[in-house]
């Protein structure tokens, strides 16, 4: 087991949770992920990092699968210009790989934002530190480990 998803699932284990990961060959976009699960692509929630422009930190907006990050909205909230996050970024601050970044489980948590659109759902999905592998949560659980705060900051 990589060390990301291990990272992943003792995140889970210290909340009280049993993690639930499924392996997938085709969860490296939401579209996909949605059809190897066998659930609506809203139900992804898509890990999104953008670099502060200022402060040069990831900023995390956990958004549903078919929502598109609007990145005035989310630079407001950040208070802050954002600009895209490379992967050497990405990797430092939050352990992950582009394409396996969790919403938990970070090396330096972020600042994160969460989609409103995921608590509609019973359960949603997200990566689990790799580009193979997601688990499932109820939306309200996912929102409250990785320490989101729910806003819109979507574009639709």
């Amino acid at each position: 087991m990589s060390k990301s998803r291990k990272r992943v699932c003792a995140t889970l284990q210290a909340a009280g949770i049993t993690p639930r990961i499924v392996e997938t060959t085709l969860a490296r976009t939401a579209a996909d992920a949605a059809t190897a699960i066998g659930c609506a692509v809203d139900q992804i929630a898509k890990s999104i990092i953008f670099a502060g422009a200022q402060s040069g930190k990831a900023l995390l907006f956990v958004t549903a699968g078919g929502n598109q990050v609007d990145v005035a909205r989310a630079s407001a909230l950040a208070g802050e210009p954002l600009g895209k996050a490379d992967a050497a970024l990405i990797r430092a601050q939050t352990g992950f790989a582009i394409g396996g970044v969790a919403p938990i489980g970070h090396l330096t948590p972020p600042r994160a934002w969460f989609d409103p659109r995921l608590l509609e759902f019973a359960e949603v999905w997200a990566a689990a530190g790799t580009p193979h592998h997601v688990f499932a949560l109820p939306p309200a659980q996912m929102q409250a480990l990785s320490g989101a705060e729910v806003a819109r900051f979507t574009a639709r």
